[in-house]
């Protein structure tokens, strides 16, 4: 259509109609962006994903995808490193699912204040993890704060590496914690970073049960 038709067409439109065609034009090169994606995108693999970053809301994005695996009839195990021994609704939630727990108990670091105790219970976590990682019967496993385990040389990156890059080839793996290492960045198939922006806590409201842990 030549330039002078298509502007005789417009006129003959009201604005809104002419919105709308135009809104339908640009969502139809979405798709097809889209579905090209889609289309290239075939090859099926277990999934490193690190959620990092210094923002709320990174072991709780990784809870939500072990809750969406055990919706699917995955099997699915969880690693808490950092955390203690305290109430923590969704270990209760998913526990009660048949996903399987293994905390290091210790609780933060500045709280024990004692490396060689932090670093021993630090390994006894790791050494459970390594056999999760090795078990092609579990699907996913969330690794909760693991970050925090290497940058203090509680556990040496090289073992970490070694371990996450010899899983079974269709086991998904999810990374949390501030400060992820560089190199398990850089194995990692998906990595997203949470920015603070502002955050209750600063302001004085302390964390609260069903919201914050």
């Amino acid at each position: 259509m030549s330039d002078s038709k298509q502007a005789d067409n417009d006129e003959s439109k009201s604005a809104d109609e002419i919105k709308a065609e135009r809104h339908k034009a640009r969502q139809q090169r979405v798709k097809e962006g889209v579905d090209a994606k889609i289309a290239r995108a075939t090859e099926e693999k277990g999934i490193l994903l690190v959620l990092t970053g210094n923002g709320k809301g990174k072991s709780t994005s990784g809870f939500g995808t072990v809750a969406r695996a055990v919706g699917h009839g995955k099997k699915a195990a969880v690693v808490q490193f950092i955390k203690g021994n305290w109430e923590c609704g969704e270990r209760t939630l998913l526990e009660g699912a048949g996903v399987a727990f293994h905390v290091m108990g210790t609780g933060f670091t500045w709280e024990t204040q004692d490396r060689e105790k932090d670093t021993a219970a630090a390994v006894k976590a790791w050494d459970a993890t390594e056999k999760l990682l090795q078990d092609e019967s579990i699907d996913l496993v969330m690794l909760d704060e693991l970050t925090y385990m290497v940058s203090y040389h509680y556990l040496e990156v090289e073992r970490v590496i070694k371990a996450l890059q010899n899983r079974p080839k269709m086991q998904h793996v999810i990374v949390t914690g501030r400060a992820c290492h560089r190199a398990i960045v850089e194995i990692a198939d998906t990595v997203s970073e949470v920015q603070p922006i502002k955050h209750a806590f600063e302001a004085g409201v302390k964390a609260q049960p069903g919201f914050d842990y």
